[in-house]
């Protein structure tokens, strides 16, 4: 895995240079001098760092390869697009969204009332908001109190009873009534994990019958003037492009036949999202097989042969690819905490006056391995290891002399690993896999990388330094969370390998890139760990400049959020405190200082890292 798949990955917003990780954008600051500033603040634990810029530069790609295909296939309608807001909700990444995107009037989608209220507070004038998702006779009343209010929103229906719902409200109000869309149910199905969001049985959508009973609905309501969109969604990171080709051909002609039955104000094809980004670090495996510009010119070119075909005039195109937009913003930084193989450090070998003969021969091995005798010395090394466990079992030896041995045989193999790592052979590569280094990081799995844990999605992890150097540890990762799923355990098809650091000496920080979509509002606070410390870092031509710093909660604050009375712990805590008759007045006061600062700390672990 060569730089660790960033040329694969990272679509050039990271580049390596000097042994570091740095931004590859204006002054290109590394990584490590961002977070060691931050922790220069007492920050312990996780930090998830927001690049704005990087959805600026996605927002851009988006419609330039749009605008791009439009010009190219003479395509007469125009591109719009919005962002879902189920993906990401946090506060900064939505103004990161919203500021980067409003020179392209970019908008919001909603799919809750939560959603359709932050859609309605945070979209920028004139911008689109689309909503999607099931809907109750409040979430309606909610849209078109939004078309009241100047915004220019489409509300997908997603079953004729929504649409009875819209006239019935229209009946009863005099707000403006929103636009309408509708979402259809295509027989073409996606691909990858989330092929299910198309197809006949999909959750969502009306079939043909019930599109032409919606058409009649609206006639009898005098409401077919506020049909302007139809929308499908085949499915979240699509891996191919066949399936939204044959869905494009199928929306494309429905469209058209809506049009020639009188839907005159009908003028945009809403694709859904479902833009793929690439999470692998390996060659031999892909998210997608299309560019962005293959994806482009196919949606404009199939509408435009489809409505040219039928005579109707070409539709704007919306999209909502959200996953496409923000997962490359945010990288999550967490410091190494422990090695498990420190205990085979040679500072802990501890000889006796009189060793037996295998443990004198390992050392001799030991000090005199190089590269012309390593393969030989370590076949011998292996050889007498596996009689001093035949000689541990039957009592000749003891447990110093075995500890002594599987230090001296671990080293050995390190060292013929470093020897021979330009050119390792078959056995040394075997042997890489088996001596696994556990990697003990101060994050949450199930918190930070969820999709992970429940969805085995990948993500690029690589150290944010010491990249000048060849890593040959076979690394699994263990996050601090109580449960043995809290693990990225290593995978020979898609190996990590990291370094051999001294932890006493130097931290070591492993990167998470990728992790701007979803994993924010998925994570889950098992063990009550929550959401890392978070910055926004704008990257300037002569520095950058860390903004809207939000610490992690702190433990009271956690316990609060769901349900407890932090004030009524508190209190608990200190009643029992100055109820000890086992300590002095001076040392409760002490002690509850103590407890009073540990309690108001975040609950992430606060090592020397």
């Amino acid at each position: 895995m060569k730089n660790f798949g960033l040329n694969i990955w990272s679509n050039n917003n990271f580049i390596i240079e000097d042994g570091h990780i740095k931004l590859n954008y204006k002054s290109m600051p590394s990584l490590l001098e961002i977070t060691e500033e931050i922790r220069q603040n007492n920050i312990k634990g996780p930090i998830l760092l927001r690049f704005p810029h990087l959805i600026k530069k996605q927002i851009r790609t988006l419609y330039s390869y749009f605008d791009k295909a439009i010009q190219n296939n003479n395509y007469k309608g125009n591109f719009q697009a919005v962002f879902p807001l189920k993906v990401n909700q946090f506060p900064n990444a939505v103004e990161a969204v919203t500021s980067q995107g409003k020179q392209y009037n970019y908008g919001l989608e909603a799919g809750s009332k939560a959603e359709l209220i932050l859609a309605m507070s945070e979209t920028p004038t004139g911008a689109n908001i689309t909503v999607n998702g099931f809907k109750d006779k409040e979430m309606l009343t909610l849209g078109f109190i939004a078309a009241q209010s100047g915004h220019n929103i489409t509300i997908t229906i997603e079953g004729l009873n929504e649409l009875e719902t819209i006239i019935e409200v229209a009946s009863e109000c005099d707000l403006k009534v929103p636009n309408i869309g509708i979402r259809v149910r295509l027989h073409s199905a996606g691909s990858g994990i989330w092929a299910k969001s198309g197809g006949m049985d999909a959750k969502f959508g009306l079939t043909s019958t019930e599109i032409i009973e919606a058409i009649a609905l609206l006639k009898d309501a005098k409401l077919l003037d506020k049909l302007s969109m139809i929308h499908f969604h085949i499915g979240s990171q699509m891996s191919d492009i066949a399936p939204l080709k044959r869905a494009l051909r199928e929306a494309g002609n429905i469209y058209a036949e809506l049009k020639m039955m009188g839907a005159d104000a009908l003028r945009s094809i809403n694709i859904g999202g479902g833009l793929a980004v690439e999470y692998d670090q390996h060659v031999m495996s892909s998210a997608r097989n299309y560019s962005i510009d293959e994806f482009s010119s196919s949606v404009v070119f199939l509408l435009g042969e489809i409505m040219n075909a039928k005579g109707v005039d070409h539709p704007d195109i919306f999209t909502e690819s959200g996953r496409f937009i923000v997962a490359s913003h945010a990288v999550l930084i967490t410091p190494v905490l422990e090695l498990f193989s420190q205990d085979y450090q040679e500072k802990l070998l501890n000889f006796k006056e009189i060793n037996p003969p295998l443990i004198e021969e390992l050392i001799e091995l030991n000090t005199l391995l190089n590269n012309t005798n390593c393969i030989e010395y370590l076949h011998d090394a292996l050889d007498h290891m596996e009689s001093i466990l035949t000689l541990f079992d039957l009592g000749y030896i003891d447990l110093q002399d075995r500890s002594n041995a599987e230090i001296l045989v671990h080293n050995i193999i390190k060292k013929a690993l470093y020897l021979k790592s330009a050119n390792p052979t078959d056995e040394l590569e075997q042997l890489q896999t088996k001596l696994q280094e556990r990697y003990l990081i101060n994050a949450s799995i199930f918190q930070s990388l969820p999709d992970y844990w429940g969805l085995d999605q990948n993500f690029p992890v690589m150290p944010l330094h010491h990249l000048n150097t060849t890593p040959l540890r076979a690394a699994s990762l263990w996050d601090i969370t109580c449960d043995s799923d809290g693990e990225i355990g290593f995978n020979p098809e898609r190996p990590l390998y990291l370094h051999d650091v001294n932890l006493d000496e130097e931290d070591y920080f492993l990167g998470f890139f990728n992790v701007g979509a979803y994993q924010e509002t998925l994570g889950m606070n098992h063990n009550l760990f929550t959401h890392p410390s978070e910055y926004t870092i704008s990257i300037t031509e002569s520095g950058y400049e860390i903004k809207n710093a939000i610490e992690s909660k702190n433990i009271l604050d956690i316990l609060e959020s769901i349900g407890y009375d932090k004030n009524e712990i508190l209190n608990k805590l200190k009643s029992d405190l100055s109820k000890s008759d086992f300590i002095t007045e001076k040392e409760k006061d002490d002690t509850l200082a103590k407890l009073e600062e540990f309690v108001k700390q975040n609950g992430y672990l606060r090592t020397t890292n």
